[in-house]
């Protein structure tokens, strides 16, 4: 027997992708724009609407997530923000700020929907749950459709911002955590990131190997969320 498509289940997934990736591209050109580079001010990047986002990065906000989800039941995916290399190469420490404003808005989000789940908690709304899942940090405790959707949408919101800050910080390029690192560690950091970067294929190494790395990380992540949202329980 066929198991229905889970229309309400790839809803909530991409609000939830979306929102994430708008906050983390919105916050980088943000943090840019106060730091001197107005590039993706001008690019009307600065901003929560995500149209401007999916503009830039259709393929990475909107393909990919749905064929993922089709796929897998969860959602991966890409976002960018243009900036100005000579103003990056110019103050470096400015560069990093912004570099590291892209995973800050995802442990903000998370955090927020940490709150939340905590607060229906607190009013008898939800419950922790017998098993936890990435879909399920809180139980609902009443049976409105509403109600249960939002259980499950800050669960997913909470979980998913968590995995980005964190993946999103491992110090190898394209990702954010190498040019943080840059920004802060000085010429001989800057010398190593640049000599990798000139390998050939280095972006999609560095993806590759920041998954493997971020294998042995993600476990840890799933159980810091599970504490935070019920202290004590798990």
């Amino acid at each position: 027997m066929d198991v229905p498509f889970d229309i309400v289940g790839l809803a909530l997934w991409l609000v939830a992708f979306v929102l994430s990736a708008t906050c983390h591209e919105a916050a980088h050109a943000l943090v840019a724009r106060w730091g001197g580079d107005p590039t993706a001010y001008q690019a009307g990047q600065v901003t929560l609407n995500p149209l401007p986002h999916m503009r830039r990065e259709p393929f990475g906000m909107i393909v990919v997530p749905l064929v993922c989800y089709a796929m897998a039941g969860w959602m991966i995916g890409w976002a960018s923000a243009p900036y100005d290399p000579l103003w990056a190469h110019r103050h470096p420490r400015r560069a990093g700020l912004m570099a590291a404003a892209g995973p800050v808005a995802n442990f903000l989000l998370a955090a927020l929907a940490i709150v939340a789940i905590r607060l229906l908690v607190v009013a008898g709304v939800g419950a922790p749950p017998e098993e936890a899942t990435f879909e399920r940090l809180v139980t609902p405790l009443a049976s409105d459709a509403l109600v249960v959707a939002l259980t499950r949408f800050l669960s997913i919101l909470a979980l998913l911002n968590a995995l980005l800050g964190v993946f999103n910080l491992v110090p190898l390029p394209p990702l954010d955590g190498s040019a943080v690192l840059e920004g802060f560690g000085g010429a001989g950091v800057v010398r190593v990131m640049d000599a990798i970067r000139s390998m050939p294929f280095a972006g999609l190494i560095g993806l590759l190997v920041a998954w493997r790395i971020f294998d042995h990380v993600a476990p840890y992540v799933w159980v810091g969320v599970l504490h935070l949202v019920h202290p004590g329980l798990y």
